[in-house]
């Protein structure tokens, strides 16, 4: 398989983690925060609709999503779709580094067993 295939790969796997993180900042905006707290559902939407960081992070992930589909047209399901959960530790790595979140020693186990099951899929 060639290389530009595992790039299309990792690349919609980094746009989908990026996607989620900027999703959270834009959730956790102060204006989102206040339309959230006076529980008006129209105000809540345009405030979230609204956000500049909520349209990059809808952005990103609709183009992972189109990156994806090439990923699809090139390689089999069944390897492509496990290398998906490199996004699980990709996205809790970047919640502890950017986001400030904490990890525990239990999270830290589900994302060494997570890799350990790529890694299976990757080599069989």
């Amino acid at each position: 398989m060639p290389i530009s295939t595992y790039f299309l790969l990792i690349s919609s796997i980094a746009l989908a983690t990026f996607s989620q993180v900027v999703l959270k900042i834009g959730m956790s905006s102060e204006p989102v925060q206040l339309a959230l707290s006076r529980r008006q559902p129209i105000d809540t939407v345009a405030s979230i609709i609204t956000s500049p960081w909520v349209l990059g992070g809808l952005t990103c992930f609709g183009l992972s999503a189109v990156v994806w589909l090439l990923v699809l047209s090139r390689m089999n399901l069944s390897q492509a779709y496990p290398c998906v959960a490199l996004g699980f530790v990709l996205t809790m790595c970047a919640g502890y580094f950017l986001l400030g979140e904490p990890i525990n020693l239990l999270r830290i186990g589900g994302l060494s067993l997570i890799l350990a099951g790529v890694a299976c899929v990757a080599v069989s």
